[in-house]
């Protein structure tokens, strides 16, 4: 895919509920499947994630099928610092320069470009460099380097109430990240957990572990879940889920108490 945008081979949406909306970007030939996830209403509106380089232009397709308008986008809430949630964040402020741009205090420096990503390994940087045309793959470097502008601004910190949706509780639950969030979004009773839990095969299931550094830190996060009242929960990797959530994370922690 080298020289050119991303293909995808699936680009579809999901509602929740009114202003609460789940994408799923299928990129073609890896077997990748995205959930970035927008809250607001169609003429205000953030985005939680942005997915991996390239990827702008999908989302925004997305997210005017969904009746969201273009220039209603005023807020980017990132959950962490991994390349597949923070890629396509350099384009996104390229074309709206005056965009709000959330994160938590302890992955903020990884995208600013203070310090280099937790998990650039050299698998990643050759996936990116197949991903991306030269030219690029320089761009995005640059976007995530000290030679670059900070890119966040503003701090998400653990019991702060975001104003978009009706209002996102965030949750901080590092494990993944030192600065990983979720967030809570009350009316609807919605878990957006980033990659704090995955779901496969139609079942809840923990982080995952190759590319969670502390996994002990992570399953004690998922802890803090209980806490509030979930109907359904968003993971970025696997899409929604609806059951006896707390039974759930009983179950995935049951070592961690």
């Amino acid at each position: 895919m080298a020289g050119g945008e991303p293909k995808h081979s699936a680009l579809e949406q999901m509602k929740i509920t009114e202003g609460l909306e789940v994408l799923d970007l299928t990129i073609a030939g890896s077997g990748m499947v995205l959930h970035p996830v927008i809250v607001g209403r169609k003429d205000d509106w953030a985005l939680v994630d942005t997915g991996m380089p390239g990827l702008y232009e999908a989302i925004m397709k997305l997210a005017g099928q969904a009746g969201f308008e273009a220039e209603g986008l005023t807020a980017i809430i990132l959950t962490h610092q991994d390349v597949d949630h923070v890629g396509s964040l350099p384009k996104f402020l390229g074309m709206r320069g005056d965009l709000k741009v959330w994160a938590h205090a302890e992955d903020r420096p990884y995208i600013d470009g203070e310090i280099a990503f937790l998990k650039m390994r050299p698998q990643v940087k050759e996936m990116l460099s197949n991903l991306l045309a030269a030219e690029e793959y320089e761009q995005f470097k640059h976007a995530f380097s000290k030679e670059s502008a900070p890119q966040v601004t503003e701090l998400a910190a653990e019991g702060d109430v975001l104003p978009y949706g009706g209002g996102l509780t965030v949750i901080h639950t590092p494990g993944h990240t030192p600065g990983h969030i979720s967030l809570y979004h009350a009316d609807s009773k919605t878990l957006l957990v980033g990659d704090a839990l995955t779901v496969n095969d139609g079942e809840l299931c923990g982080p995952n572990p190759p590319v969670t550094p502390d996994m002990e830190q992570a399953l004690k996060s998922v802890r803090k879940f209980l806490d509030y009242e979930i109907e359904t929960v968003v993971c970025y990797h696997g899409g929604s889920f609806t059951g006896d959530i707390p039974k759930r994370i009983e179950e995935l922690t049951a070592d961690v108490k």
